[in-house]
């Protein structure tokens, strides 16, 4: 993956992460504190993550980054979540926020497979696949 800035995942991530950084904002105004923290940091987290597996010293340390950030991104969904039914941010911004990070999380998906796939091809491997896509979808 290359650390240039016509890759996707880095572009998709570092834009979330500036949602993320807004969305922060408006809750502290809101006098939100621990919530907006905890999504603050999962958030801007998946970016960081993909950075460090630009950097990564082999290709399971690239996965292995790569499935750190998919965590934070579920995590910063589950944020969302709690924010939305608590009634901290109105539908239309949850659906913003929750459909970018979404899409990040298959991306992330997307390349963990694909690299499982290219460099680890085997039958334990293959079967992690076919059940971690399952469990994406």
């Amino acid at each position: 993956m290359s650390e240039n800035k016509d890759n996707i995942i880095v572009k998709k991530s570092y834009a979330f992460a500036l949602e993320v950084i807004n969305l922060y904002k408006s809750l502290i105004e809101k006098k939100e504190f621990i919530m907006s923290k905890q999504i603050l940091i999962s958030g801007t987290s998946i970016g960081a993550n993909i950075h460090e597996a630009v950097a990564s010293e082999s290709k399971k340390d690239f996965i292995h980054k790569l499935s750190i950030a998919v965590k934070e991104s579920r995590e910063t969904s589950y944020w969302l979540n709690l924010l939305k039914d608590s009634n901290y941010i109105n539908e239309e911004l949850f659906n913003n926020l929750n459909n970018g990070c979404h899409e990040v999380t298959r991306i992330l998906n997307s390349i963990i497979i694909t690299t499982k796939a290219k460099y680890f091809s085997n039958i334990h491997n293959s079967k992690f696949i076919i059940l971690f896509a399952c469990h994406e979808s």
